[in-house]
């Protein structure tokens, strides 16, 4: 594939999008693919964004999000995977393979990183073959390390493959996003371990800009703004025997202030002259 036929536009980047203008805008791009939240899909209600998407001739490439896995109390785990099997019922339904698992951050008072990441892989045993049922895949996200006491103990590809292989591949496997992973120097050997176990299952760009601001969950950069080198991690995942989709995921105040149609028609053209 080339040119934009890989591009996929997550939602989130142009949020001050509905369903129904995303779909639009989309098919006006002469883009055939879309990345997924579950809050506005709900909300759309999951038969009407299927059949929405359908008519459009879009492909879902991922649903976002599953994951939080790590409480201790008991009662709020059995939440979490009941709440994970409506997620992999969703992503079923939206006929998309792909379930982007952001696994939880440290308990209130707890310093156990790695009790936390047991208790990940402890309800991925649970909920894998339940995934595997439904043809939907579990990609485990690694997030920055700022985001390891409250959203994510899975910080490095290396942490979320060390998990991922305790498992088939075609039940869990890993997202390569460029925000969370740019900076780290073994991330190029563990693309190619993700590749040769088979389980590079989403790969997500976006730009590393500084200073973040006050909210940081919405400091990511439009591709060329900052510190990442997108053709090199390209290269890297094909490399690695991955041929899927590549999908922008931005979450950025500025871009969702802007005209949808001009974020998206600005998104196609910095993933054009940056990444292919």
């Amino acid at each position: 594939m080339t040119g934009l036929s890989r591009l996929s536009i997550n939602q989130e980047t142009i949020k001050q999008w509905s369903l129904p203008e995303l779909a639009e805008g989309c098919v006006k791009a002469g883009i055939d693919k879309v990345g997924l939240w579950r809050a506005p899909v709900q909300e759309y209600g999951i038969e009407r964004t299927a059949q929405l998407l359908k008519d459009a001739g879009l492909t879902v490439t991922s649903l976002c999000r599953g994951g939080f896995f790590t409480a201790l109390d008991p009662a709020e785990r059995a939440r979490a995977l009941d709440d994970n099997r409506a997620a992999i019922d969703e992503a079923a339904a939206l006929s998309t393979d792909t379930l982007v698992l952001v696994s939880g951050g440290l308990p209130p008072g707890s310093r156990d990183l790695h009790g936390a990441r047991e208790r990940i892989a402890e309800a991925l045993a649970e909920l894998g073959p339940y995934a595997r049922e439904r043809g939907v895949r579990l990609a485990i996200e690694p997030l920055h390390p700022m985001f390891a006491s409250d959203r994510c103990v899975v910080s490095t590809l290396s942490q979320a493959l060390d998990i991922a292989e305790r498992f088939p591949a075609e039940q869990v496997g890993v997202v390569v996003d460029t925000y969370h992973i740019w900076w780290d120097d073994q991330a190029a050997a563990q693309i190619a371990r993700a590749g040769a176990g088979g389980r590079i299952h989403s790969f997500q760009l976006a730009d590393w800009i500084t200073p973040l601001p006050a909210g940081v969950l919405v400091g990511r950069g439009q591709l060329g703004d900052g510190s990442v080198d997108f053709r090199a991690f390209r290269e890297m995942v094909e490399a690695a025997g991955f041929d899927g989709p590549i999908e922008v995921e931005i979450f950025n105040e500025d871009l969702w202030a802007r005209d949808g149609a001009e974020v998206l028609a600005e998104v196609a053209a910095r993933y054009a002259e940056h990444a292919c």
